[in-house]
């Protein structure tokens, strides 16, 4: 489903991804962590083609994505239909209700008869158990209704990939939970995604498989079993030695 080869990206002379090589089957969920500064979010960023790069290859979804690609071409057209994002902060429009939010991405971008989205915007809320908040407005909802609210919106474009970049990092101890239920549902279902997270419970119970990315690169991959309880990268032990000690 995604394979990335040599990616580089570098912000002036800082080196921020270095040679990244890595590969994603069909249903896996990956955890991304590590140190702040490593480049997790900016690799998130480079395969949804957010941020351009400055050398190496994506292919992911069936799109090919290189250095330099025109933000209006067909490649990236598709790249936005199969690829989802979810975000740190969920950035929903505020002047629209839970379930325009939902529908407008499909009616605009993929030409959805509006009652055709209505009815997948219901059935989405329904799956992030939220089936009676679709007339709501962003701030009439919590911060985890609303992050679950932008895993539906994502959910509505069909994607073949979901990526979330630190989706529960600005909420507390309960609607993380929230959130992280909607994730593993998601995981259980076969659904293909990366998570940068700092959360090890998602990362022990959730993960296929956990990276470990330091200076641009990735230090240590494999499953959670072995990553989290035996790493064999110096920056992976220190790592887990201190979020254990938390």
């Amino acid at each position: 489903m995604i394979s990335v080869r040599k990616l580089c990206k570098s912000h002036g002379d800082v080196a921020v991804l270095v040679d990244v090589t890595a590969d994603v089957a069909r249903g896996e969920t990956i955890a991304i962590v590590g140190p702040s500064g490593g480049g997790k979010s900016t690799l998130l960023r480079c395969l949804n083609y957010l941020e351009t790069f400055d050398a190496g290859e994506i292919a992911i979804a069936d799109v090919v994505l290189r250095p330099n690609m025109p933000s209006g071409g067909l490649a990236l057209q598709q790249l936005r239909t199969r690829v989802g994002m979810v975000f740190q902060q969920w950035n929903l429009f505020p002047h629209l209700t839970v379930a325009q939010n939902i529908t407008l991405a499909p009616r605009i971008v993929r030409g959805v008869a509006p009652a055709v989205a209505d009815a997948k915007a219901q059935e989405l809320l329904a799956r992030v158990g939220l089936e009676q908040r679709a007339g709501a407005y962003p701030h009439q909802l919590s911060g985890g209704q609303q992050q679950r609210v932008a895993i539906a919106r994502a959910l509505a474009q069909e994607p073949d990939v979901i990526l979330f970049d630190e989706p529960t990092s600005a909420l507390d101890p309960e609607m993380t939970d929230e959130v992280m239920g909607v994730i593993r549902d998601l995981a259980t279902g076969g659904m293909t995604m990366l998570v940068v997270t700092h959360e090890m419970a998602f990362a022990e119970g959730i993960a296929s498989r956990v990276w470990v990315i330091d200076k641009g690169t990735i230090a240590e991959d494999g499953p959670p079993a072995k990553v989290i309880d035996d790493p064999q990268s110096a920056v992976a032990r220190e790592y887990f030695r201190r979020r254990k000690a938390r």
